[in-house]
């Protein structure tokens, strides 16, 4: 049985409610024609905390975050956001919540400046513009049209887009996708110093190490089904096991690997990338002993060899499967 049948084989519940919630997610169901692209979904996302929904394309991410902003219809099940209906009390919810979306849709022939001016008029109390630009390091271009913006740039005046209203929840899709790493670093900045003033993060990811260093909690969905929640500390070593992760050429036979004496299970998680898991009460010196004398009798070159738990992105991989999808 695969990593995620045996996974899934067990129904993955969202947290009980404790009636602080931001977000609440019971028995959601969504289909489109005889696609049944959510299936029984449930969780919840606690005030104030950064949660990370996670999954590879196609999964259900997007409607359901969709959903949560009163974009589509749920066809079963019920949610809430800031305790509100998204779809029959939109008009209360939408001036509380601030969307960064990951296709920008911005007006080409305005500025920056005068994108968020916009923007800002359609809020009662906004933040203040000039403090927004300096913010999301758009100082110098506030007054670059939109069509001449970098993609990175256009990420960050999404970013100043969503906070412009003084949001008491904020969706955010792919944050950072086109930033340099000196903006990315800034933009977890952002995102940190608005949990600790109170803010509720809803963000979606395609950077493991991104959801792994800013989320409280991190939920796992495939096939629109919950298939893992939990801190990022908890959701990585479920495992428990110590494992060996190494970098050689493509196609090994895990068989032989799993066959180690010290090794319980090898994996190719992706073409080149192995993760080897001890037996229980087995050391990882000794399986480090015994795999690299194995590539040396097989004249296999290591390049790569590092030892602990499994990372967050070797367990997406594991639950969800290594397979592109579109």
């Amino acid at each position: 049985m695969s990593a995620r049948a045996q996974t899934t084989s067990q129904k993955v519940s969202g947290s009980p409610s404790t009636g602080n919630e931001a977000i609440v997610v019971e028995n959601f169901k969504k289909r489109y024609g005889s696609n049944e692209v959510i299936k029984d979904l449930s969780f919840s996302v606690r005030q104030g905390e950064v949660f990370a929904l996670l999954g590879p394309n196609g999964a259900g991410k997007t409607t359901t975050v969709e959903t949560l902003e009163g974009y589509r219809k749920a066809d079963a099940g019920t949610i809430r956001v800031l305790g509100l209906d998204p779809i029959h009390e939109a008009q209360v919810l939408k001036p509380r919540l601030g969307v960064m979306l990951q296709q920008d849709g911005l007006y080409p022939a305005l500025t920056a400046r005068e994108v968020l001016e916009l923007f800002a008029g359609y809020f009662a109390q906004p933040r203040n513009v000039t403090d927004l630009l300096e913010l999301v390091g758009l100082a110098n271009a506030q007054k670059t049209r939109c069509r001449r913006l970098s993609g990175g740039q256009k990420r960050r005046l999404a970013l100043a887009l969503a906070l412009v209203g003084n949001p008491e929840l904020i969706f955010m899709d792919e944050p950072t996708a086109g930033m340099d790493p000196q903006a990315r670093l800034a933009t977890w900045g952002i995102i940190r110093d608005l949990k600790a003033s109170g803010v509720t993060i809803l963000l979606t990811t395609h950077y493991m190490d991104e959801a792994e260093r800013l989320a409280d909690r991190i939920a796992i969905i495939d096939h629109g089904e919950l298939i893992k929640l939990d801190t990022p500390a908890n959701i990585t070593g479920v495992q428990n096991a110590n494992v060996v992760r190494f970098v050689a050429p493509a196609g090994l036979d895990c068989a032989r690997l799993a066959s180690l004496p010290s090794a319980s299970k090898a994996q190719e998680i992706r073409p080149g990338s192995y993760l080897l898991e001890t037996k229980e009460g087995q050391e990882v010196p000794q399986l480090i002993v015994e795999l690299t004398t194995w590539l040396r009798d097989q004249h296999i070159t290591l390049s790569e060899l590092r030892t602990g738990h499994g990372s967050l992105e070797d367990l997406f991989l594991r639950l969800t499967g290594s397979e592109v999808r579109d």
